[in-house]
Protein backbone atom coordinates (compact mmCIF):
# COMPACT_ATOMS: atom_id res chain seq x y z
CA UNK A 1 0.00 0.00 0.00
CA UNK A 2 2.73 2.28 1.01
CA UNK A 3 4.41 1.86 -2.77
CA UNK A 4 1.01 3.07 -4.15
CA UNK A 5 1.18 5.80 -2.24
CA UNK A 6 5.18 6.95 -2.72
CA UNK A 7 5.66 6.16 -6.33
CA UNK A 8 3.40 8.86 -7.67
CA UNK A 9 4.43 10.79 -4.71
CA UNK A 10 7.85 10.62 -6.28
CA UNK A 11 6.74 11.33 -9.87
CA UNK A 12 4.74 14.24 -8.99
CA UNK A 13 8.63 15.98 -6.82
CA UNK A 14 10.69 15.03 -9.38
CA UNK A 15 7.91 16.60 -12.19
CA UNK A 16 8.14 19.65 -9.92
CA UNK A 17 11.93 19.93 -9.36
CA UNK A 18 12.37 19.35 -13.15
CA UNK A 19 9.54 22.24 -14.00
CA UNK A 20 9.52 24.76 -11.10
CA UNK A 21 12.74 24.07 -9.62
CA UNK A 22 15.39 23.49 -12.18
CA UNK A 23 14.83 26.84 -13.90
CA UNK A 24 16.44 28.70 -11.09
CA UNK A 25 19.23 26.62 -10.79
CA UNK A 26 20.00 27.49 -15.05
CA UNK A 27 19.45 30.87 -15.21
CA UNK A 28 21.05 33.49 -12.97
CA UNK A 29 19.41 37.21 -12.98
CA UNK A 30 22.03 40.17 -14.09
CA UNK A 31 20.81 43.47 -14.83
CA UNK A 32 21.37 46.12 -17.83
CA UNK A 33 24.39 48.54 -16.99
CA UNK A 34 21.82 51.12 -16.34
CA UNK A 35 17.92 51.46 -16.15
CA UNK A 36 17.47 53.50 -19.76
CA UNK A 37 14.63 53.22 -22.09
CA UNK A 38 16.51 54.44 -25.03
CA UNK A 39 19.74 55.76 -26.34
CA UNK A 40 20.67 58.92 -27.99
CA UNK A 41 24.43 60.25 -27.53
CA UNK A 42 22.76 63.83 -29.97
CA UNK A 43 20.28 64.44 -27.04
CA UNK A 44 22.38 63.17 -24.28
CA UNK A 45 25.59 65.14 -24.50
CA UNK A 46 24.39 66.44 -21.11
CA UNK A 47 21.99 65.12 -18.78
CA UNK A 48 18.37 66.29 -20.05
CA UNK A 49 16.64 65.37 -16.41
CA UNK A 50 17.61 64.32 -12.77
CA UNK A 51 17.51 60.88 -13.17
CA UNK A 52 20.15 58.54 -11.82
CA UNK A 53 20.27 56.31 -14.89
CA UNK A 54 20.29 59.61 -17.06
CA UNK A 55 23.55 60.84 -15.34
CA UNK A 56 24.80 57.17 -15.43
CA UNK A 57 24.50 57.21 -19.15
CA UNK A 58 26.09 61.15 -19.84
CA UNK A 59 28.92 60.72 -17.36
CA UNK A 60 30.13 56.72 -18.00
CA UNK A 61 29.38 56.19 -21.22
CA UNK A 62 28.34 59.52 -24.01
CA UNK A 63 31.42 61.83 -22.69
CA UNK A 64 34.12 59.15 -22.56
CA UNK A 65 32.81 57.95 -26.06
CA UNK A 66 32.04 54.30 -24.80
CA UNK A 67 29.95 52.06 -26.06
CA UNK A 68 27.41 50.72 -23.58
CA UNK A 69 27.61 46.95 -22.64
CA UNK A 70 24.29 46.11 -23.01
CA UNK A 71 23.29 42.41 -22.44
CA UNK A 72 21.18 41.63 -25.71
CA UNK A 73 17.93 39.38 -24.63
CA UNK A 74 17.76 38.14 -28.65
CA UNK A 75 21.80 37.85 -29.32
CA UNK A 76 21.81 34.29 -31.47
CA UNK A 77 24.18 31.78 -32.13
CA UNK A 78 27.27 32.43 -33.98
CA UNK A 79 25.95 29.49 -37.01
CA UNK A 80 22.22 31.94 -36.90
CA UNK A 81 22.23 34.98 -38.92
CA UNK A 82 19.21 37.25 -38.66
CA UNK A 83 18.08 39.99 -39.88
CA UNK A 84 15.27 42.02 -39.38
CA UNK A 85 15.19 44.38 -42.38
CA UNK A 86 13.23 41.29 -44.74
CA UNK A 87 11.06 40.71 -41.88
CA UNK A 88 10.04 44.57 -41.17
CA UNK A 89 10.38 45.94 -44.54
CA UNK A 90 9.39 42.89 -47.18
CA UNK A 91 7.21 41.05 -44.69
CA UNK A 92 5.54 43.83 -43.20
CA UNK A 93 5.86 42.38 -39.41
CA UNK A 94 5.51 44.64 -36.41
CA UNK A 95 7.71 44.50 -33.92
CA UNK A 96 5.14 43.36 -31.20
CA UNK A 97 4.50 40.76 -34.00
CA UNK A 98 8.01 38.78 -32.75
CA UNK A 99 9.10 41.09 -28.82
CA UNK A 100 5.52 41.36 -27.71
CA UNK A 101 5.15 44.95 -25.66
CA UNK A 102 9.67 45.39 -25.09
CA UNK A 103 10.37 48.54 -25.19
CA UNK A 104 6.61 50.19 -24.50
CA UNK A 105 8.49 50.59 -20.69
CA UNK A 106 10.36 52.83 -18.74
CA UNK A 107 12.13 49.88 -17.35
CA UNK A 108 14.46 47.37 -18.52
CA UNK A 109 13.29 43.60 -17.30
CA UNK A 110 16.32 41.54 -15.42
CA UNK A 111 18.24 39.90 -18.01
CA UNK A 112 18.03 36.19 -17.32
CA UNK A 113 21.63 34.17 -18.19
CA UNK A 114 21.61 30.17 -19.05
CA UNK A 115 24.63 29.32 -16.86
CA UNK A 116 25.08 26.48 -19.54
CA UNK A 117 24.45 28.21 -22.95
CA UNK A 118 25.24 31.98 -22.09
CA UNK A 119 22.35 32.40 -23.69
CA UNK A 120 19.41 34.79 -22.40
CA UNK A 121 16.62 32.78 -21.59
CA UNK A 122 14.29 34.74 -24.28
CA UNK A 123 15.72 32.80 -27.04
CA UNK A 124 13.92 29.68 -25.68
CA UNK A 125 10.74 31.68 -23.86
CA UNK A 126 10.12 31.97 -20.17
CA UNK A 127 8.15 28.38 -19.95
CA UNK A 128 11.18 25.05 -19.16
CA UNK A 129 8.79 23.26 -21.70
CA UNK A 130 9.13 25.09 -24.29
CA UNK A 131 5.22 25.43 -24.01
CA UNK A 132 4.37 29.35 -24.45
CA UNK A 133 1.63 31.27 -23.75
CA UNK A 134 2.17 34.17 -25.96
CA UNK A 135 2.86 33.96 -30.06
CA UNK A 136 5.72 36.28 -29.58
CA UNK A 137 7.30 34.39 -26.46
CA UNK A 138 11.06 32.96 -27.24
CA UNK A 139 12.36 32.72 -30.46
CA UNK A 140 12.29 28.95 -31.41
CA UNK A 141 13.09 27.36 -34.98
CA UNK A 142 9.75 25.93 -34.95
CA UNK A 143 7.94 29.47 -34.78
CA UNK A 144 10.11 30.70 -37.99
CA UNK A 145 9.52 27.36 -40.03
CA UNK A 146 5.58 27.46 -39.46
CA UNK A 147 5.58 31.34 -40.07
CA UNK A 148 7.63 31.50 -43.64
CA UNK A 149 5.42 28.19 -44.70
CA UNK A 150 2.43 30.60 -43.96
CA UNK A 151 3.96 33.30 -46.03
CA UNK A 152 4.93 31.03 -49.04
CA UNK A 153 8.87 30.38 -47.87
CA UNK A 154 10.13 27.52 -48.56
CA UNK A 155 13.66 28.13 -47.84
CA UNK A 156 14.50 25.86 -46.00
CA UNK A 157 17.25 26.23 -42.84
CA UNK A 158 19.98 27.34 -44.72
CA UNK A 159 18.46 30.65 -45.11
CA UNK A 160 19.54 31.55 -41.41
CA UNK A 161 21.77 29.22 -40.27
CA UNK A 162 25.09 29.18 -41.89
Amino acid sequence: MKSKIIVPSGILFGLFLGWYAFPFALYKNNEQPMQFSHQCAECHAAPLGESESEKLLVETYITPNKEIPWLVYSRQPDNAFFSHAPHVTLGEMKCENCHGGHGTSEALRTYQENRISGYSRDIWGASISGISSNTWEGMKMDRCVRCHGDNGRRDGCVACHK
